[in-house]
Order: C-alpha cells, then structure tokens, then sequence
C-alpha cells in the first residue's frame, strides 16, 4: 500500500463523534494498523490531514499518537521523509498475550458484556442520585474515589473496581450492586492487561470524579451521561485494542 495515496475512501478515518475524542482516537488508530489500512512500515497520514478527517484537534491527534508509541504501536521520525509509522508486526501486536488470548476466548460475549455494562452502570449511578444518601455512603464514596486516582500499576485496577462497586451499592439495589460486580470482573482481567495510557488514566479519572460529584449533589441526569459517557470511553479502548 503506498502511504501517500489518497485515502478518502478509507471508513476508518471518518469523524470521531462522542465525549470520548481521545479514547475514540486511539481505537481508530489501532483499527487502522490492525486492517492493514496502514501497514507495517508505512506512515500515517500528515497531521493535519489526518486530524481534518477524524476531526478532532490537533492537540488530541498527538495525544493519541503519543499514547500508540508508548504502547509500541507506532514510532516517529525526524526530519526529511519523517512522519509517525507502523513498527514492526511484534511491537505493533504488543498487547498482553493473556488479554488477547482471553478476548478471542470470550468472541462475542466480549461486546455482549460492554452492552451490558453500558445500560446496568448508568442506572445505577442515576439511581444512586435519585435516593437520599446516608453519610456512610456519602462517605465511602468520597474515600473511593481518592483510592481510584492511585496510579500504581498494582493497585489501581482494584481501586477502579471498588470506586464502581460503591456507586452501585449506594443505588440501594442488592440485585443491581450483584450485577455490577459480575460485569466488573468479567472486564478486570482486559482492563488491567491492556497498555496503560496515561492520558486515558486522566480522562477516566475526570470521569469519576464527574459522576460522584453528580450523585452527591443528586443529579441523577448528569449522573447517567457522564456514566455513559465513561464506559462507552472504556469500551472504545478494549473494542480497539482487542478487537
């Protein structure tokens, strides 16, 4: 494939729509490497040609770029006949080899679980705003949503687990909280093996701390989108990466 061919044919640059530009981005990205719209030792397209298309800001572009080197995705040049490229097919694959294998294992109910996951935590955040809460729950979350911004890599998973299980518990459904802890575990596995991409940590954590707020102030409207908004970010990035 010759890289400085026109690709306005090519679905995967098509604009990126949602409160998840950054997590989107990446995923378009990886898409691309993976169908081989862009292949091993080929450069994407220009920045500015390429943001155009996606139409996200140029800032956001680099910040995805920047996130697939770190990952080991992509490398950038300096300098005449630079640009960013596809490295080799074993960087390029460098996915934990127990979160793909597992991916392939779960095929369908992969996506059948991001569905899932993207109806039941919503309600229960937007149900958690709807009810009084006693200090204790107002409390507990609070405390779980400090421990959730932990950013060791040993920690944080489980932080960012127990923050979701307290929002759900202070919905006031036993059954719900049940639920949400199986969806929980059944995502903690791919979560925690995927590349850690620290403007994704960010944006997650703005998220959070988006949807506590919400609930504390019994907001229960904005609870539900910023949820949404968040796990549709989280299913974007596992669908990319995975898919």
């Amino acid at each position: 494939m010759n890289a400085d061919r026109p690709r306005t044919a090519v679905p995967t640059w098509r604009p990126v729509r949602g409160g998840n530009a950054f997590e989107i981005t990446v995923a378009r990205l990886v898409q691309a490497i993976k169908l081989g719209l862009v292949e091993v030792g080929e450069r994407l397209p220009a920045e500015r040609e390429l943001a155009e298309r996606l139409q996200v800001s140029r800032v956001t572009l680099r910040e995805a770029i920047g996130a697939l080197r770190e990952a080991g995705y992509l490398r950038s040049r300096r300098g005449r006949g630079g640009g960013t490229f596809v490295i080799s097919a074993v960087a390029a694959g460098r996915v934990a080899a127990d979160a793909g294998e597992l991916a392939r294992q779960m095929g369908a109910e992969l996506h059948d679980a991001l569905d899932f996951r993207r109806v039941l935590e919503p309600g229960a955040a937007g149900l958690a705003a709807s009810r009084p809460l006693a200090a204790g729950d107002r409390q507990r979350l609070v405390a779980c949503l400090a421990a959730s911004r932990d950013r060791d890599p040993a920690t944080r998973r489980v932080a960012d687990s127990r923050m979701h299980l307290a929002i759900a518990a202070a919905s006031g459904s036993p059954s719900l909280a049940a639920a949400v802890a199986d969806v929980q575990l059944t995502l903690d596995q791919l979560l925690g093996a995927i590349p850690v991409i620290a403007r994704n940590l960010d944006h997650s954590d703005a998220q959070h701390t988006r949807v506590v707020d919400a609930i504390l102030a019994g907001d229960a409207a904005s609870a539900r989108a910023v949820m949404e908004e968040h796990c549709d970010g989280t299913a974007e990035l596992l669908r990319g990466l995975l898919g």
